[in-house]
């Protein structure tokens, strides 16, 4: 039914597989370890543009947050209008929620595709996606891309002792199909690779989550929903890693730990790079200051010129001026005391005869 997804992680595994057993060997445990490690670099390695573009996602969401808080008092009791305008503040700003969430949902198909290969060297089991095989059955039968003789050499790699495949709870009847090919191991082998493995990947899983919340700006660690993610970050997945770590093959916690050394080296490098940009756009307004300021000693210019008056403004002072009369007192001009009507216009009959009524 998923075969989409497990045949692209068996070539790639398969892939990784030959390269590091010309240099190790096909049945040695480093070759197959490697083989999954490097799965994990291929799959990262294609997703590094989305988790470059995850990164900016959720900082361009943090700096978003005092809008984001302004629209949901403003439309608290409207939700309807709340979604709309969310959206549209979304669409001006070039913000895509999905960019957020695309790395990790696309992970997720791996890993569940991973988990199934992996547990498919080994199908002597009953239980979910077992086929109930005897060993010789299994270790003659074909696993997606891996021929019988691939599977053989599985089987027969170890990690200080452990087989890659097997995981702490495995049934005994299940460890038989290693009976052939290098002894059936032990619980306590088993334990002992597994167990280191699961606290580091606990660990890493929590200081990866903690450097993220430290590049989170207070308003957005204010905001419950934030709060929540967290808080699941921080303390419930890596518990997750130590509760469900009995349960997962050798080989995902191997998966686990590469995941989370590839990230943790990565968040550094794009907010290294990202920090660097900053720093280069405030040191270019700067300068970019520096250069419109006046130089030391050197009076500022005015640049807003006031406009020269126009010769219809000085030809209507000159008419506007008052007259000197010959007996001392000022007489204003023609313009001023006829107030001339431009050509065509009258004066109006009636003008004055309110006031000599009055005057009467």
């Amino acid at each position: 039914m998923l075969d989409f997804i497990y045949y692209p992680v068996s070539w790639i595994l398969w892939f990784w597989h030959r390269v590091f057993g010309f240099a190790f060997g096909a049945d040695n445990g480093l070759t197959w370890a490697l083989a999954v490690v490097f799965l994990v670099f291929t799959l990262r390695l294609v997703l590094y543009k989305p988790f470059v573009k995850q990164v900016r996602t959720t900082k361009q969401m943090q700096e978003l947050q005092p809008q984001i808080k302004e629209l949901q008092k403003k439309y608290k009791n409207d939700r309807q209008k709340m979604a709309l305008e969310m959206q549209k503040l979304q669409k001006d700003n070039g913000f895509n929620p999905l960019m957020g969430c695309l790395p990790i949902l696309a992970q997720v198909p791996v890993f569940l595709g991973l988990f199934h290969v992996l547990r498919s060297f080994n199908r002597t089991g009953h239980g979910f996606g077992q086929l109930g095989m005897t060993p010789e059955q299994n270790a003659n039968t074909a696993n997606y891309v891996f021929n019988a003789a691939d599977v053989q050499s599985f089987l027969s790699a170890r990690i200080f002792g452990a087989p890659i495949s097997a995981f702490i709870t495995t049934p005994v009847n299940e460890l038989q199909a290693f009976a052939d090919y290098g002894g059936v191991p032990s619980k306590l082998s088993i334990a002992l690779v597994a167990i280191p493995l699961m606290v580091i990947a606990g660990l890493a899983t929590h200081f990866n989550a903690r450097a993220s919340v430290a590049r989170q700006t207070p308003e957005a660690a204010a905001n419950p929903q934030a709060a929540m993610m967290n808080k699941l970050a921080l303390w419930v997945f890596p518990l997750g890693v130590l509760v469900g770590g009995p349960f997962l093959p050798i080989a995902i916690l191997l998966y686990w730990v590469s995941n989370n050394i590839w990230t943790y080296g990565q968040q550094h490098l794009v907010f290294g790079r990202m920090a660097k940009e900053e720093e280069a756009k405030k040191q270019a307004k700067l300068e970019q200051r520096a250069q419109n300021a006046p130089k030391p000693g050197a009076k500022p210019v005015n640049v807003k010129k006031k406009p020269a008056p126009t010769a219809a403004a000085d030809t209507a002072t000159d008419e506007d001026t008052p007259v000197a009369s010959s007996n001392g007192t000022a007489k204003p001009s023609k313009q001023s005391a006829g107030q001339r009507r431009p050509a065509g216009q009258k004066r109006p009959g009636n003008r004055g005869r309110a006031n000599q009524k009055r005057r009467r």
